[in-house]
């Protein structure tokens, strides 16, 4: 009865690992489409950026339709337009460069308000499991984490093996088997699926999500926390590492060995993270893993130029950041009300993740303005101090036993 109850948690799981990896053999694939047909960079770039602005916009702008239309539907029309959307690429060879980026649009839209209906469809279906929240979550993310770390390679493979047409006909399918998952055995009870706001009008409804957050300190401050780790690690993965690199080693090889160990470092993280979440602090946790997570792995860079020592602060880096997305998803689960998780989501998703692209952008600036050095050990100290001060005021908050309460999530991580 027990593994009956189960069967949707595990059945949205595993279509959120199919979608994943779909995303996954995209990133690849469809760039190095653009390469052989059109041997022009930019254009590469310009369709990397098609799918991720409707990505952003529409996990917050499309919130409101989701809530009128049901999570579940929404997962799975998104799904199946996206598994569309990727087959007329496969499918038509002689496609004008336009019209590719208007289906890649189509798709990154599409799996921006997926992505989102299918994190709100978590906790219906984990409360029905009987599964803690925080365990769940971070299962989830060590999921993502396992398609992310063989996803990518496996793009290549396939892309070098089959062809990028091809690859691009297996991301079709792994969206379509993601919407047959929820589909068939994603099933919330009624009252937990249909729970929706009242009908209002849309731009009240969007503004709903902004004015929750900007009344809840506690997830402003860990959504501010989510987009520094985003802006400084992907300013460290794309341009400081990458120079570092070349400037000890002169060899890409090394660039991948240090990616390599700082993904197994959080997938092992996020392994005993899952074993031992419930029994842990969550905010603790938290604050901890953001500054064993981030800084560390910037100011060894500046400090060494040792691999082997590379090598052990970025394994140990990325043990530690694997607390911090599990339990902001159980907090966001816990603070928010069902009937706003969509909205506030996908405000959540996009602020966190716009630290990508300005961490990247603004790192080369500084890399070329005031010299590699500099812009590691500066960005390295901003960052261990961003991160510090939150975790002294929480322990300073925390010696005084009433306020250890008001710290704490409210409600059973349950």
């Amino acid at each position: 009865m027990i593994q009956q109850r189960r069967i949707g948690l595990y059945a949205l799981l595993t279509a959120d690992v199919f979608s994943a990896f779909g995303s996954r053999f995209s990133v690849v694939a469809i760039p190095w489409l653009v390469l052989i047909t059109t041997g022009s960079p930019a254009k590469m770039g310009l369709v990397a950026a098609a799918e991720m602005i409707p990505y952003l916009l529409t996990s917050v702008l499309a919130a409101p339709i989701a809530d009128r239309f049901g999570m579940r539907r929404t997962s799975i029309v998104c799904d199946l337009s996206s598994a569309v959307a990727m087959s007329v690429v496969a499918a038509t060879p002689d496609f004008g460069f336009w019209q590719l980026v208007l289906l890649i649009a189509v798709s990154g839209g599409m799996r921006g308000v997926g992505d989102r209906v299918k994190h709100v469809l978590l906790r219906p279906v984990t409360a029905e499991s009987g599964i803690p929240m925080i365990r769940v979550t971070s299962a989830y993310e060590a999921m993502n984490r396992t398609a992310g770390l063989i996803g990518a390679p496996l793009a290549g493979i396939l892309v070098a093996t089959l062809g990028a047409r091809h690859t691009i006909w297996l991301d079709a399918g792994t969206f379509a088997v993601s919407a047959l998952l929820v589909w068939a055995l994603v099933r919330p009870a009624p009252e937990a699926e249909e729970v929706t706001p009242a009908k209002e009008p849309y731009l009240k409804a969007l503004r709903g999500g902004f004015t929750f957050l900007r009344t809840d300190k506690l997830l402003l401050g860990m959504i501010a926390t989510l987009f520094l780790i985003n802006f400084f690690q992907q300013a460290a993965s794309t341009v400081l590492l990458p120079l570092w690199v070349q400037e000890e080693f002169g060899s890409p090889t090394r660039l991948g060995i240090i990616l390599g160990v700082f993904a197994g470092g959080s997938l092992a993280g996020n392994v005993v993270f899952t074993i031992f979440s419930t029994k842990l602090p969550q905010m603790l946790s938290f604050f901890i893993g953001a500054a064993i997570g981030g800084a560390p792995r910037i100011l060894v860079l500046g400090l060494s130029d040792s691999l082997v020592v590379v090598l052990i602060v970025t394994f140990f880096a990325g043990f530690g950041i694997a607390s911090v997305n599990p339990i902001v998803g159980a907090v966001l689960y816990e603070r928010i009300p069902v009937e706003l998780q969509t909205r506030v989501f996908g405000v959540v998703a996009a602020v966190a993740v716009s630290g990508i692209p300005i961490g990247s952008a603004l790192a080369g600036v500084a890399a070329a303005g005031v010299g590699l050095r500099p812009t590691i050990l500066v960005g390295g100290v901003v960052l261990l101090a961003l991160t510090l001060i939150p975790l002294i005021r929480y322990r300073r908050q925390t010696s005084e036993p009433p306020a250890t309460e008001t710290m704490q999530p409210t409600g059973d991580p349950g």
